[in-house]
């Protein structure tokens, strides 16, 4: 999963938008759960940031240069279609 180490170098900014405690954002949580210590392990200065809202719809967003962003919607994926999402995102950046 080399992709993983190329967020700071492809993305500008990645921002998790989640519900704490509904159904449809449970596999977002456990992807967090699970890979942003590794995620910031390899991108020590690439901000990551985790949106907790009440009722949200699960979504990754990506930040890349000049502004331009792009959204991937997570409700009804699973913990792996997650982080495919991800690394699709990682993938436009590289482009």
């Amino acid at each position: 999963m080399a992709w993983r180490g190329q967020l700071s170098k492809n993305l500008k900014e990645l921002r998790i938008l989640l519900c704490q405690t509904s159904p449809s954002s449970a596999p977002a949580r456990a992807f967090v759960e699970k890979t942003y210590k590794e995620l910031k392990t390899l991108n020590p200065k690439f901000p990551i940031l985790i949106r907790e809202c009440s009722g949200v719809e699960p979504q990754l967003w990506a930040r890349y240069d000049m502004g331009i962003e792009r959204v991937a919607r997570l409700e009804g994926l699973s913990e792996a279609q997650i982080s495919k999402a991800l690394e699709d995102l990682v993938k436009v950046g590289a482009s």
